[in-house]
C-alpha cells in the first residue's frame, strides 16, 4: 500500500467532514455533518428527507470517502431504477471525484471505480436493486452499501443486502422519501429504530431549498396532502383511510418499466376541458405501460379531436405493431362535441378505431358495489395498483407502469370516497376534489379512462386469466 494511501486512511478514518473538505471540496450542510460523522460511528444509518436537501450529494461523499480511508473496501451503491442509480447518483460521484486531490488516485467506468494497482480487491460498485442475487455474494472486512431511494426497495432485496453484512466493519446507508409505511426503511425508523442511527431532513429547513421553490411545492401538493409530508417534510405518509387510492401504491407504479413488447392495442384516455383554466389531458396506454401525459389548454372540441388522433398516429408509427386502437373520451359536458367529432371523423376516414364515450354519473355494471360508473373505474384500477404494489414487494415482475407525473401522482392518491346508506363505494366529486386541493383530477381520470373498456364502466383485469384490451 502507497504512502498516500496509508495518509489518508490514518488522517480521514473516522471524520469523513474533514476529507470530504480537504479532499473533495465539499462543504457539508449541517445535517450533511452530522450524518457523515454518524457513518462514521455507526454500522447502520437511515435518513429520510423531503427533496432538494441535497441526499445525492451526501451519499456520494460517503462512497468516496469509505472507498479512500479503508484497506481494500468493497463498496455496493444501490437504487431501484437505473436511471436513478446511474444518471443521478453516479454522475454526482464522478463529479465530485473530477478535478479532486484524489482524482489520480482512481480509474472509473459507468459502473465501478477501482483504487489504481488494487482494481480485483479495492472498488466500488452501482448495481440496480432488481434481483436479491445482484446484492449477494459480497464479502470483506470493510464493506458499505449505500441505498438510494430506500423506500422503493423491494424487502428480498433488502434482505439480501442485511444478510451480506455481517462483519464488525461493515456499514449501511438508507436514504430517501418515505414513501411506504412498511418496509425496511420504514422500520429502520419505527419498530428497529433501535439498530439505527436515524435522521429526518425536512425541505423546509434545508439551506438548498429555496423559499419559492417550498411556495412552488406547497402549490404542487396541497399542505398537509400525504405527497406534501412524503415530499416536503420527510414524513411518512398517513395514508387516510378516505383516500381510494394509497400514495405507496402509485409512487411503486413509477418506478419500474413493463414490457409492452407483447400487446398490440393502443388504448387512449381523454379527460376534456375547453376554455376554463382546466386542461385536457390525454393518456396513451399500451398493455400496462401509461406513457407521458399529453397536456392542451384552451382549445376547441374540433382542436382536441385532432389532438388525439395526431397521437394516435404517432404511437402508430413508433409501435408498428398495434393492430386495434380505442379511445376513450369523458363524454360529460364538451366532451361529448369531441366524442361526436371522433366518430364522424372515423367514419369518414374509414379508420378501424373504436371509440368508447366515458360518462361518469352512469349507473356502475356492479351497481349494487358502486354508486356510479366514475367509482367503479377508480376502485378497479384502484385494485390493479394495490396487486402491482404486492407483486413488487413480493419480488415478482411488476405489471403497471404510470409516469412520474407530480400531479399525477397528487391527484391519483388524493381523490376520496366514502360509503353510502347502500354499502356503495362512492368517491368524491370533480367540483369537491378541485375545492379541497385547488386542482380537478384531469390527469388522474385521462389514466382512468385508458382502463376502461364498452360495457359501460367494465375494466378487464390482468390477473387471473383476466387480459387488458
Amino acid at each position: 500500500m502507497n504512502k498516500a494511501l496509508i495518509t489518508l486512511i490514518d488522517n480521514y478514518w473516522d471524520n469523513p467532514v474533514w476529507f470530504a473538505e480537504d479532499m473533495l471540496g465539499f462543504k457539508a450542510d449541517k445535517w450533511q455533518s452530522d450524518v457523515l460523522m454518524s457513518i462514521a460511528n455507526y454500522p447502520k444509518v437511515s435518513v429520510r428527507s423531503g427533496q432538494g436537501v441535497g441526499k445525492t450529494g451526501l451519499e456520494s461523499i460517503v462512497i468516496v470517502w469509505y472507498l479512500l480511508t479503508r484497506p481494500f473496501p468493497k463498496v455496493v451503491a444501490t437504487a431501484p431504477t437505473r436511471q436513478q442509480l446511474y444518471d443521478v447518483l453516479w454522475a454526482e460521484v464522478a463529479k465530485w471525484l473530477v478535478g479532486s486531490k484524489v482524482e489520480q488516485m482512481l480509474e472509473w467506468t459507468k459502473t465501478k471505480i477501482y483504487m489504481k494497482g488494487y482494481s480485483e480487491r479495492w472498488w466500488a460498485t452501482a448495481k440496480t436493486a432488481t434481483r436479491p442475487e445482484n446484492m449477494q455474494g459480497f464479502h470483506e472486512d470493510y464493506m458499505l452499501f449505500v441505498v438510494d431511494e430506500a423506500s422503493g426497495v423491494a424487502d428480498p432485496i433488502m434482505e439480501a443486502i442485511l444478510g451480506t453484512l455481517s462483519g464488525a466493519e461493515n456499514k449501511l446507508l438508507l436514504c430517501g422519501n418515505p414513501t411506504r409505511t412498511s418496509g425496511t426503511f420504514y422500520d429502520s425508523h419505527n419498530r428497529d429504530r433501535d439498530l439505527y442511527k436515524t435522521f429526518k431532513v425536512s425541505s423546509m429547513e434545508s439551506p438548498r431549498t429555496s423559499k419559492e421553490n417550498i411556495e412552488m411545492l406547497k402549490r404542487k401538493y396541497h399542505e398537509g396532502s400525504d405527497p406534501w409530508r412524503v415530499r416536503v417534510l420527510g414524513e411518512f405518509p398517513k395514508g387516510e383511510s378516505d383516500s381510494l387510492i394509497s400514495l405507496e401504491a402509485v409512487e411503486m407504479a413509477t418506478m419500474k418499466e413493463v414490457n409492452i413488447n407483447n400487446d398490440y392495442i393502443l388504448n387512449i384516455g381523454a379527460d376534456i376541458a375547453r376554455y376554463g383554466a382546466d386542461e385536457t389531458i390525454i393518456a396513451p396506454r399500451i398493455g400496462g405501460k401509461v406513457f407521458d401525459l399529453l397536456t392542451y389548454s384552451k382549445q376547441s372540441t374540433m382542436e382536441t379531436a385532432g389532438c388525439i388522433l395526431r397521437a394516435v398516429d404517432k404511437f402508430k408509427n413508433i409501435y408498428g405493431q398495434i393492430n386495434k386502437v380505442k379511445i376513450k373520451t369523458d363524454d360529460d359536458g364538451l366532451g361529448a362535441g369531441v366524442t361526436d367529432r371522433l366518430k364522424e371523423v372515423v367514419y369518414q376516414e374509414n379508420l378501424k378505431y373504436e371509440i368508447i364515450p366515458i360518462q361518469n354519473g352512469s349507473d356502475a355494471i356492479e351497481k349494487s358495489n358502486y354508486y356510479n360508473k366514475a367509482s367503479e373505474m377508480w376502485d378497479v384500477v384502484r385494485q390493479e395498483l394495490d396487486e402491482n404494489l404486492s407483486n413488487y414487494l413480493q419480488g415478482r415482475e411488476p405489471t403497471i407502469q404510470l409516469p412520474n407525473d407530480d400531479k399525477l401522482i397528487k391527484q391519483l392518491s388524493n381523490r376520496k370516497y366514502s360509503i353510502d346508506s347502500k354499502g356503495r363505494i362512492q368517491i368524491e366529486s370533480k367540483k369537491e376534489m378541485k375545492k379541497r386541493i385547488g386542482e380537478s383530477p384531469d390527469r388522474a381520470d385521462a389514466v382512468i379512462y385508458s382502463f376502461a373498456e364498452n360495457r359501460n364502466t367494465e375494466l378487464s383485469l390482468l390477473k387471473g386469466g383476466r387480459i387488458w384490451g
